[in-house]
């Protein structure tokens, strides 16, 4: 069934501002740039930024979660560079932590440490 995570692709209302702070938050520039979409190669995973805003409502239904070495340290950066703490770290289980931090386009952003 399901292996592994391959892609998320996030809806963002300025493409560019979204690219770029996307740049600033992985250090990796997009394999795929254009005004319809924006993908980085994340370790082998997708990370898709979709301007197409129609039918799209507010709300985070689902969450992806980004494997990090520091929950914390990754949390502190994405807000440094705008984005918004919704979940500071926290124990889920074992040493497993998580967090989540809000893009400025209203994306859940979740972070994963540990096992």
């Amino acid at each position: 069934m399901f292996k592994k995570l391959r892609t998320v692709v996030y809806h963002v209302s300025n493409i560019t501002e979204a690219r770029d702070w996307y740049i600033r938050a992985t250090g990796i520039e997009p394999y795929f740039d254009e005004p319809f979409y924006v993908g980085f190669n994340i370790d082998g995973c997708e990370l898709g930024l979709d301007p197409d805003m129609t039918d799209v409502v507010a709300g985070n239904q689902a969450y992806s979660y980004w494997a990090v070495d520091s929950t914390e340290d990754a949390a502190a950066k994405l807000v440094e560079i705008g984005g918004t703490l919704i979940q500071p770290k926290t124990m889920v289980g074992g040493d497993i932590y998580v967090a989540v931090v809000s893009d400025p386009w209203g994306n859940y952003v979740g972070l994963i440490e540990g096992a």
